[in-house]
């Protein structure tokens, strides 16, 4: 037989046997099936990943409107008296208030006067004992409550979820919380309770906390509570992540204090300089520092280097104060 009509034969032979390979063998020995069932199942993962995001994503979304709704609704409240006193822990009426404001005000003025013999820096003094004065000691005493709160504000959340997995109500752990826990959470829970009896909804009664203690931590347990009405979900689960999540913003504030610590001290240290050094020069020298405030050119001086030590502080404060 001529060689040339046997090499023809055999890449007929290995053609017919490849295009059996290729066609032929997947369709008897199951691996088609196996890539449609692969390609199946991977197709049904994808659906569900894609799923999952989507949900992810209007929760994301629900959540961001709802931090807009109260971000909104807080803006749009104005603080009044009453609510100052509130926040500050005082249970004090307005008329005790004013009367306060204004006994203060009228000794810090009779006691400029009377140093001074200047009507204008009395009147100057008594706006400042009767306005300033007092505003500051709410806001000093509002921030210490609202510290306090939240120190304790996770061990009280860890009541809910504790109630909630035992199979209590949500209303009933809040009752614990406003019976057992101790000041401030004890009365700004309170507050809730009776609100809940006054026929509001969970939800609705814990969105008054957010006016009451304005801090973003009560805003979250808020949205929770919130979502958790609408959307349904673990509220044991959730509330259980937004106490760890508290617990580590306090860590982290912690941390944040050690390390700008040297640096408020520095600060400290600078802003109070020029006093020291001017009260050490008043004892040793007295007539040498006395002309800062004798002379019109003292004076101005003094009012100047008092503007730019405003300033200075002000900067310096910025610098080492920080948003948790």
């Amino acid at each position: 037989m001529d060689i040339h009509v046997l090499a023809l034969a055999a890449l007929v032979a290995f053609a017919v046997g490849g295009l059996a390979f290729v066609f032929v063998y997947p369709l008897l020995s199951g691996e088609r099936k196996a890539e449609k069932r692969q390609a199946a199942l991977t197709l049904g993962l994808t659906k569900r990943a894609i799923d999952k995001q989507a949900d992810a994503a209007a929760r994301r979304k629900q959540i961001t409107e709802h931090l807009k709704e109260i971000e909104t609704r807080n803006s749009r409240k104005r603080v009044t008296l009453e609510g100052r006193l509130t926040r500050a822990g005082l249970k004090w009426s307005r008329r005790r208030f004013l009367i306060l404001a204004t006994i203060s005000g009228t000794g810090f003025g009779a006691l400029l006067f009377f140093v001074e013999g200047n009507l204008y820096v009395a009147f100057a003094a008594a706006l400042v004992g009767a306005a300033g004065l007092p505003l500051w000691a709410l806001k000093f005493l509002a921030k210490r409550r609202l510290k306090k709160f939240v120190t304790l504000f996770p061990d009280a959340i860890d009541v809910i979820v504790r109630g909630v997995r035992a199979g209590l109500p949500i209303g009933d752990c809040l009752r614990i919380i406003a019976t057992e826990t101790a000041e401030p959470v004890r009365s700004a829970f309170r507050q809730v309770v009776e609100a809940q009896s006054m026929g509001l909804s969970v939800a609705e009664a814990v969105d008054r906390l957010v006016t009451q203690v304005p801090i973003s931590e009560t805003s979250f347990f808020s949205i929770v509570i919130a979502i958790q009405q609408k959307a349904g979900g673990s509220l044991s689960e959730a509330l259980a992540n937004l106490s760890s999540v508290l617990r580590e913003r306090k860590k982290m504030e912690g941390k944040i204090k050690a390390l700008s610590s040297e640096a408020k001290a520095s600060a400290t240290i600078i802003g109070s300089l020029p006093f020291v050094v001017g009260g050490l020069v008043y004892l040793t020298s007295p007539k040498y520092i006395e002309l800062l405030w004798t002379t019109p050119t003292g004076q101005l001086v003094m009012a100047g280097s008092a503007i730019w030590m405003a300033v200075g502080i002000s900067v310096m404060k910025k610098m080492v104060s920080f948003d948790f």
